[in-house]
């Protein structure tokens, strides 16, 4: 008897079903799942192309829902810059036989902001009011989508460098996510006063040094899979309340903890990660010190929206 073939998902139908998808709530659903040993997450596993450029596995299972799988980025270098994909593969662990293989592009961009989204519900001050968003691509944009309600936002401010050569259509594009939003002219000017800022970017160096803005604000990291990539100094990870998605994996993969564990900080440092503050078994800020948050990308979010994704193929059936 054949093996029924896994269904393959490319990256229109990816949008269509991640459209009918709740998100932040899926993500919160994992990390609650995670929170109680329900899930496993092992940590990623990097390996490096001879010759330059690697591929990151990202590992994932779901026990409730009796699923496993992996997604695996290649990062590619190249003349005009790297390329840049990932595929995620959903199996059964009743059966053993593949049930979906989804281009992962929609889904990681989604499943990212989502889940800095789960870290500004947990972590924010309730009165937060102002919020910066550097960055203005994709995954910038998702992130003020899934966060423009998580706090009653006065004002939203966007930043990036790549603001002053885009068209006034692209900036009208922008504008037109949020009626509270408006584009700075410089990063200085978008975090002037905000109390949440999100670091949206590709940057592989520091950008935003959360110590030197005179309050103590919440500032969010995702990064990039360039190696030991960090949108902050290391060096400031020891002056700050430092959370991230999950403490098991995370220090071995972020780069700014990478960098200040050489340096004397301790990943027993990190004052709580989503799995607890989703359980409630981490305290919350205080915001007595700056307060940062740091995702790498857990092969479990990825499953979720996967699965997520194979119970509504399997409804519409």
């Amino acid at each position: 008897m054949s093996s029924p073939t896994p269904r393959v998902i490319h990256q229109a139908e990816a949008e269509r079903l991640l459209a009918r998808l709740d998100v932040h709530q899926a993500m919160r659903g994992m990390f609650r799942s995670l929170g109680e040993g329900r899930a496993v997450q092992p940590a990623q596993q990097l390996v490096e192309f001879p010759g330059g450029g690697d591929f990151i596995n990202y590992l994932g299972v779901l026990a409730d829902e009796g699923v496993y799988g992996v997604k695996t980025s290649p990062y590619i270098p190249g003349p005009q810059g790297a390329t840049v994909t990932a595929w995620t593969l959903l199996m059964s662990m009743h059966s053993g036989q593949p049930l979906l293989l989804c281009d992962a592009k929609s889904l990681t961009t989604a499943r990212t902001a989502a889940t800095t989204a789960v870290a500004v519900e947990e972590l924010a001050p309730a009165a937060a009011r102002h919020l910066a968003i550097i960055g203005s691509g994709a995954v910038a944009r998702a992130h003020l989508h899934y966060v423009k309600h998580l706090r009653d936002w006065q004002s939203i401010r966007l930043y990036s460098p790549s603001l002053a050569s885009r068209s006034a259509a692209e900036h009208d594009a922008l504008l037109s996510l949020d009626p509270r939003l408006s584009l700075a002219a410089s990063q200085a000017e978008a975090v002037a006063d905000a109390e949440v800022i999100l670091l949206c970017t590709s940057s592989a160096g520091p950008l935003l040094d959360p110590l030197s803005l005179g309050r103590n604000a919440l500032v969010t990291s995702i990064s990039t899979n360039a190696p030991r990539a960090h949108e902050v100094p290391p060096a400031s990870l020891a002056g700050m309340d430092v959370y991230c998605d999950y403490r098991a994996t995370t220090p071995g993969s972020a780069g700014e903890m990478l960098l200040a564990t050489e340096s004397g900080w301790n990943r027993s440092q990190i004052r709580g990660d989503l799995a607890e503050l989703v359980n409630g078994q981490a305290s919350k800020p205080d915001y007595s010190r700056p307060v940062f948050f740091r995702s790498i990308g857990l092969g479990l979010e990825d499953m979720a929206l996967a699965n997520a994704l194979h119970q509504l193929l399997e409804q519409d059936q």
